[in-house]
């Protein structure tokens, strides 16, 4: 099965970590638009965020995602947390292939990305009321671009590509299934 898939969700919902076993299991390219963009902007995120600030940085990511949606052939594509900020954005990963939003709970979330440091949205303040703030704002962006919803509260990562898969499957046999007789 060739799959084409994005991924979208919150920072630290499993995007990258799933995105990356899912595309090696399906023998597909994996992207991470993250990654990506740091290549392409020679510095990190958080930094680009300090210094050019987040708009100019979202151009960037729309520019960079319109780039990877054209290339042709099976991929796993990871984005960023905020890729569904924009309607543009939206419509491009739609277009792209299957949508699946890793969806975790602000709470979950948390625990998972409390230490990490390199995710500016999450620095100063409150993280936890700042994920609370971003998951109001993006979960039903999240939900209004994908396809499919995974929740990925417990599962260990290769149950999480085990549902990822099954989902995919299920997809490509409904698409390629003949219609229904009338009667």
């Amino acid at each position: 099965m060739q799959i084409r898939c994005a991924l979208v969700g919150m920072p630290g919902s499993g995007k990258s970590t799933v995105g990356r076993q899912l595309a090696h299991r399906a023998g597909v390219p994996f992207i991470d638009l993250d990654h990506r963009l740091e290549r392409t902007i020679g510095t990190t995120i958080r930094h680009f965020f300090e210094v050019e600030g987040e708009a100019r940085f979202r151009d960037l990511e729309s520019q960079l995602l319109a780039e990877v949606a054209q290339l042709p052939g099976g991929l796993v594509l990871s984005t960023g947390g905020g890729a569904v900020l924009r309607p543009e954005n939206r419509e491009v990963l739609r277009q792209f292939g299957n949508v699946l939003y890793l969806r975790a709970s602000p709470e979950e979330i948390y625990k998972r990305v409390k230490h990490d440091k390199t995710r500016p949205l999450l620095q100063g303040g409150n993280p936890l009321e700042k994920l609370r703030e971003l998951y109001a704002q993006r979960d039903p962006l999240y939900r209004e671009t994908a396809h499919y919803v995974i929740e990925t509260g417990r599962p260990s990562v290769s149950t999480l590509v085990n549902m990822v898969m099954m989902q995919l499957e299920m997809a490509q046999g409904a698409a390629a299934a003949p219609p229904a007789a009338q009667a």
